[in-house]
């Protein structure tokens, strides 16, 4: 069994690695796309927008509504694989700890 100040030194520990692995987050970029690659969403998997680039086609007064549509699309597109590159980083800070079933550390 391993003493109180063991099981301290290791939450310190982990919790250090938690700090670096969430900073690195904002370093790992990745696109979400809609309407075939006309809209497109950069953002950081730590969920931050990077850029937005919309093809010169959809500007167009009376397809304001379809291009809001896009917008949003591409919004949740690049949120989703924000959340998976998240997931994974984090997956791979985790994996080689004993945590109890069904826990999960706060992201």
């Amino acid at each position: 069994m391993k003493s109180i100040e063991d099981i301290m030194a290791m939450a310190q520990n982990v919790q250090a690695e938690l700090e670096k692995a969430q900073a690195n987050l904002d370093t790992i970029e990745v696109e979400g796309a809609s309407g075939g690659g006309l809209v497109k969403v950069r953002a950081s998997a730590k969920g931050r927008i990077i850029g937005i680039a919309i093809d010169d086609s959809l500007l167009v007064p009376s397809e304001k509504q379809m291009l809001e549509d896009l917008i949003v699309a591409a919004f949740n597109d690049a949120r989703g694989k924000a959340d998976t590159a998240s997931s994974g980083e984090m997956s791979k800070l985790t994996s080689g700890m004993a945590l109890p079933p069904g826990f999960k550390l706060p992201f």
